[in-house]
């Protein structure tokens, strides 16, 4: 059964294995990329998924020097984190059993780009928002309910509130 385009008999299944084995919960995503010292968009990855792959492009806005030719880094963090909350929220109301008739997702991200320039010690990220509208049978309360649990469950939400180590290494070759 597909509702609000998840596929509800899947996703138990997938819940049930999980339940049984909590090590088949564990994924990893690995990105490569290169960087562009001519002309044209600064940074490209190929990226695979489930069922291929897709090149990506990223290009600082002007300001930053790049030339704004395609999506900067802070624009795909915020469409992979808002995407990831909405799938969340949508997910959460299919296993619910709750139709979304309609369902957008509005992100906003309040950047501070002054510390990539040396020019203070202020947060770079110091706030996001994401506004859900919603048109749905549901009453106020259950979207409530699915929204904390979106809230609660979302791994974009975790990575935006929790402190995730981060590892760096440079190799000369």
């Amino acid at each position: 059964m597909k509702l609000n385009n998840v596929d509800v008999d899947k996703l138990k299944k997938v819940e049930e294995e999980i339940r049984a084995d909590l090590s088949k919960a564990k994924k990893v995503n690995r990105i490569e990329g290169d960087w562009n010292s001519g002309e044209g968009s600064q940074f490209s990855a190929t990226v695979g998924f489930e069922n291929g792959k897709v090149t990506l492009e990223s290009d600082q806005p002007g300001f930053l020097g790049g030339g704004g030719t395609v999506p900067g880094p802070m624009v795909y963090c915020l469409f992979g984190s808002a995407s990831c909350y909405a799938a969340t929220f949508a997910t959460m109301a299919a296993l619910e059993g709750v139709e979304l008739k309609r369902f957008r997702l509005i992100a906003e991200a309040s950047v501070d780009f002054s510390k990539v320039l040396g020019l203070s010690d202020n947060p770079i990220a110091e706030g996001v928002k994401f506004t859900l509208e919603v048109e749905s049978d549901a009453s106020a309360q259950k979207l409530q309910e699915l929204e904390d649990l979106a809230t609660q469950r979302c791994p974009a939400v975790y990575c935006l509130t929790n402190p995730i180590p981060l590892e760096t290494e440079l190799k000369k070759v």
